[in-house]
């Protein structure tokens, strides 16, 4: 690196959780950094752009420069993406939803800046998962995020009896989550597998018109299905 040239920040730009006006959840420093970054890494070009607009109606799509950081991208790729940060430029990373590095690849590149002596700089904005917890009642000075659990249900099964184990043995909070199109099917396994007095949060359309957060034991959920088709939603449970 050529420590005569002053090197670029990264900054971690949250994105919306859904269609809500971007200033009733987002800063306004958002709207502050977004104006003088034109280098960004994101998740998904498109969504990225239109969130750009949103909160920056007035700045110029044609002056971004957009490099996408998902599943498909090279490992080899990733390091050029911070190559405007060497060059004294700032960099702004964008997650689908909510944080940036939370649940989303943005940490691989968090990592590399960390390594090159970039200045990373979080900026405050939604988080699904702690918004959750924030609102579920349970313990927030113990908690783990266990991401998607096991697709096959035997598989699934084990997760959480093991994560309820681990709940009632140490006060920890099991936080999980589910793509939206089968949200169904994992609280039918949540229900039938763990205990009726563990309690249950489910969190839905978080910072929407729609949100719905409730903490109930398990025998209530049994009788009182709230509807998550296709909404993306988070789970937490605390067992007694």
């Amino acid at each position: 690196m050529d420590n005569s040239k002053p090197t670029g920040k990264l900054y971690l730009i949250p994105a919306l959780l859904g269609d809500v006006e971007p200033l009733e959840v987002l800063p306004m420093a958002v709207r502050k950094v977004i104006d003088f970054t034109h280098h960004y890494i994101v998740e998904n070009e498109k969504s990225a752009r239109a969130f750009i607009k949103r909160v920056h109606p007035g700045k110029s799509q044609d002056k971004l420069k957009i490099e996408v950081l998902n599943k498909y991208t090279q490992p080899e790729d990733v390091p050029g993406f911070l190559a405007p940060c060497l060059e004294g430029q700032h960099v702004g990373v964008i997650s689908e939803a909510g944080a940036p590095g939370i649940a989303d690849p943005g940490s691989n590149v968090v990592t590399l800046a960390n390594e090159k002596g970039i200045r990373i700089v979080p900026l405050v904005g939604p988080s699904s998962i702690l918004l959750a917890m924030m609102a579920s009642g349970m313990n927030g000075q113990n908690f783990a995020f266990s991401g998607y659990l096991p697709i096959e249900k035997g598989d699934r099964v084990k997760a959480l009896r093991r994560m309820e184990k681990l709940s009632k043995d140490s006060g920890q909070s099991q936080i999980f989550m589910e793509t939206p199109y089968r949200n169904h099917k994992l609280l039918d396994t949540v229900l039938d597998t763990c205990n009726d007095n563990t309690r249950l949060c489910i969190a839905r359309d978080i910072t929407l018109p729609s949100e719905f957060i409730q903490t109930h034991p398990i025998s209530y959920w049994k009788k009182n299905i709230p509807d998550l088709e296709k909404k993306p939603a988070i789970f937490i449970i605390s067992a007694q």
